[in-house]
């Protein structure tokens, strides 16, 4: 294999290991935030307790997506380097603003969370978890800046063959970081509201061994996940809505690979239920298509036309020179479905899990069967996640920034196919090893379940080790 696509492979494998718990991470504090805040306002124990268990699944996933980012900057120096001076005048403020600002405000208040339960009074300790969410919210905001500028350059002039920043507000005031933040935050509120509804639901199947404690806890913690997923699948909804629509005018060419569109649509167009296309030939060998239904996601209306990727091609081969702009069409075009399937599919779940819960008539605690489609869910966040960055980053291809620097000229010169070869293995062994102590804890915490939390509870609280009579014998 040559040294791009070993690249690209090392970039995709790290990225999409990341974002499996940016958020995960993001998501899960806000559902713990919620919990600890209902704890002050009810007076109820039984939320101090979910929001306690809860947390240690999330300080799990917390501190391997704090390792799995480390390994991420560091494949970016190894194999980017040429991005990296291209890209570094922009980036450097931002991601400064973001470990400096973002990361050090939620891990510091995330140590104060932990260590202070019996401390400090309740509401200053709930503010806590509320400003290590605001903090990853925050951070994922200035990752999206820099990352938007990708997808959008904007705020930058062109000098010594690099691009250099010279409108900070600019770049915050892109419209693709609003597209893009919006779109990210949402579905990690989705993710965060599935994750404890789906564990919650498996663990709601082995009742019959659960404590009335736990099985409490885990039914009240399930309806807490689906309302907070309901929110952020309509939230998705309307963000993803937003961008797509964006991309007409900003990228058409993935626009129109994520609808197989190999020739200018007709008008009204319609819409791509299913196809395969023959990306040799750039032409669609077969599709089912719904009439009306492009234009009116497009713009909104019963009529419009959509530009096809043989015109859009034509056009930048114009504008850029000759080159190949087709990005890889198949995996758009499912990506796509994929990811926006299992968004309607949470969405309708967690319509039906609420109705399924209302007080009046539980029925799904009951039904085993209903139970194991809610815990089926857990997983659907993680593909749906991965789907949607494939079909922001693969739809930008041949371009690392957007109309500006290509994938081809972004690689480290000094690199070798041997090295990226073996450095391949050591990362996709090391995240291997991650995800299965990753699964181990998580599964451990959970058959543990909040019961542990009461023996926890009565421990004595942790010598200051500052205190003066600390180390007196």
């Amino acid at each position: 294999m040559d040294i791009v696509t070993l690249a690209r492979f090392q970039f995709a494998m790290t990225t999409i290991f990341h974002y499996f718990f940016v958020p995960f991470s993001i998501g899960v504090a806000l559902l713990v935030a919620i919990m600890e805040t209902m704890y002050v306002i009810k007076k109820d124990d039984s939320y101090q307790k979910m929001a306690k268990f809860w947390g240690n699944i999330f300080l799990l996933s917390f501190a391997v997506g704090v390792v799995t980012g480390i390994i991420q900057e560091f494949q970016f120096g190894m194999n980017w380097s040429d991005y990296s001076r291209f890209v570094g005048d922009i980036f450097g403020a931002p991601l400064a603003v973001e470990a400096l600002l973002a990361f050090f405000l939620e891990s510091t208040f995330l140590g104060l969370w932990m260590f202070t339960w019996k401390r400090v009074g309740p509401k200053l300790h709930v503010s806590f978890m509320w400003l290590v969410t605001f903090g990853s919210i925050l951070s994922a905001f200035w990752i999206l800046v820099a990352n938007s500028f990708m997808q959008h350059p904007t705020g930058f002039t062109f000098r010594n063959g690099r691009a250099e920043m010279n409108d900070f507000g600019a770049l915050v005031k892109n419209p693709q970081v609003w597209y893009e933040f919006s779109h990210v935050i949402m579905a990690a509120f989705l993710m965060g509201g599935i994750l404890i509804a789906g564990m919650s639901a498996f663990r709601l199947l082995k009742k019959h061994t659960l404590s009335q404690l736990s099985n409490s806890i885990y039914k009240k913690s399930l309806r807490v996940g689906l309302w907070v997923a309901l929110f952020g699948s309509l939230g998705v909804l309307i963000a993803g809505d937003m961008q797509m629509q964006a991309l007409v005018e900003d990228q058409p060419m993935k626009f129109a690979a994520t609808e197989g569109l190999y020739e200018d649509s007709d008008d009204p167009a319609s819409w791509t239920v299913v196809a395969w296309m023959d990306e040799a030939k750039h032409e669609r060998v077969f599709g089912v298509h719904v009439p009306y239904v492009l234009s009116i996601l497009s713009y909104h209306s019963l009529s419009g036309g959509v530009e096809g990727m043989n015109s859009i091609n034509e056009s930048l081969t114009t504008e850029y020179g000759e080159d190949n702009y087709f990005p890889p069409v198949n995996a758009m075009f499912w990506s796509f479905r994929i990811m926006a399937g299992f968004g309607m599919l949470m969405l309708l779940v967690a319509l039906l899990g609420l109705f399924f819960t209302r007080r009046k008539k539980p029925t799904l605690y009951e039904k085993p069967w209903m139970l194991w489609v809610v815990g089926l869910m857990t997983f659907t966040p993680f593909i749906a996640n991965t789907c949607g960055w494939l079909v922001t980053e693969l739809g930008r291809y041949p371009w690392t920034v957007y109309g500006m620097f290509k994938i081809q000229d972004s690689v480290s010169p000094n690199v070798t196919p041997a090295s990226l070869l073996f450095s391949n293995i050591v990362y996709f062994l090391l995240f291997g090893g991650l995800a299965v102590v990753m699964i181990y804890l998580v599964v451990r915490e959970l058959r543990k379940g909040p019961d542990a939390q009461e023996g926890q509870e009565q421990e004595e609280p942790a010598t200051d080790p500052f205190d003066g009579g600390a180390f007196n014998e």
